[in-house]
């Protein structure tokens, strides 16, 4: 059976209000469109400042769109903008993925709210929702501790969207790196959490291994003067938000999340998917999926001499860097698969539209 022959026979309204481009706004476009080659019927409400082409490809693939600015401050147009969707669309369930665009949930009868935990939010701003996906099981946990209920908590995964087969990759040409050399990647915001900073100093203890940051954020600046001071402009290449994750992930040796902070951490599946070496910090979501020697390399977090030895382990030792991708390759197709994504969301949204229709809610 496909898994279009497994959609629930309802119309969803996907609900974000997040930054122009970041992580979890990227996976909400892949999720969006995953469900909708699935079979479900949807409608998305965005904040305007995603970019042209997003909207154009949800138009393309025949999702209705709503913009809205999703301002606490001046909330009345979002709420009239939703309603009009209410109206027009009659969802019957409404999946709200950020703390921003839980705020604006209200309950319409008929219609079951959906609050998307992919990370530690905070639950008033989900106070009109009744049921919750959480992506880890520390997730959920931080649920239950907020007074949900088990039964209205369902796990499911964030996954890879990367092409299967072969890649093309990056050209390190293009980023003025040699060809000879260790290459290292980092995907992630430039922001504290992400522990930018403490690759920076391992990477001064790797002898020769170039480094790629891809990605945008408020530290960029700091982290840029950070290489300098280290003496690593020569090894270290800044090249903001990047959209051929696949390309970048062909390209490099070995991907690196050194992360403070880490709910989850949708790179990690895409690096298993990528058949690349995983080296993470002990945060969160890595400590629920990667086990040390197996799928990936785990080292302390705010430790950048451990993170150098890590790396340095893998670069000398081809056997365990190939034992990594073999165990990341299992991961990977065990749980953070699109059809595993899809199944487990039809899943919940079957799950909540029964218990809709027995209560007549």
């Amino acid at each position: 059976m496909c898994l279009a022959d497994e959609a629930p026979p309802i119309k969803v309204l996907q609900v974000m209000s997040g930054a122009g481009v970041g992580g979890i706004e990227t996976f909400f476009f892949d999720a969006v469109e995953a469900l909708h080659l699935a079979g479900l019927r949807q409608h998305v409400a965005i904040r305007p400042n995603v970019p042209s082409r997003q909207i154009a490809r949800l138009k393309e693939l025949g999702i209705g769109v709503t913009t809205a600015g999703f301002r606490p401050l001046w909330p009345w147009p979002t709420h009239r903008a939703l309603e009009r969707v209410h109206r027009s669309f009659c969802p019957q369930i409404a999946q709200y993925w950020t703390g921003r665009a839980g705020h604006f949930a209200r309950r319409q009868t008929g219609c079951a709210n959906i609050g998307w935990f992919g990370g530690y939010r905070q639950m008033t701003d989900f106070r009109a929702c009744d049921d919750f996906i959480a992506i880890t099981p520390d997730l959920e946990r931080h649920l239950r501790d907020g007074g949900v209920d088990e039964s209205h908590i369902a796990r499911v995964h964030t996954f890879s969207t990367l092409q299967e087969g072969p890649v093309s990759p990056v050209s390190r040409a293009r980023f003025d790196t040699p060809d000879d050399v260790a290459l290292l990647l980092v995907l992630a915001r430039l922001h504290p959490k992400k522990g930018i900073d403490t690759l920076l100093y391992a990477l001064k203890e790797v002898d020769g291994a170039f480094l790629w940051i891809a990605g945008e954020g408020p530290n960029r600046k700091e982290y840029e003067e950070l290489a300098h001071t280290l003496g690593l402009d020569a090894r270290v290449r800044f090249l903001g938000w990047q959209e051929d994750r696949a390309g970048l992930l062909s390209a490099c040796n070995i991907c690196v999340m050194p992360s403070r902070f880490e709910p989850f951490g949708t790179v990690m599946a895409e690096a298993w998917s990528a058949r690349r070496p995983l080296i993470v910090a002990a945060a969160q979501g890595p400590r629920a999926f990667v086990r040390d020697g197996e799928n990936g390399l785990m080292v302390p977090i705010d430790n950048p001499a451990a993170l150098a030895a890590a790396i340095r382990l893998i670069l000398n030792a081809p056997d365990l860097a190939e034992r990594l991708v073999e165990g990341g390759t299992r991961s990977f197709e065990n749980a953070f698969t699109a059809k595993a994504y899809v199944r487990g969301t039809f899943a919940l949204y079957r799950r909540v539209l029964a218990r809709t229709q027995s209560t007549g809610a």
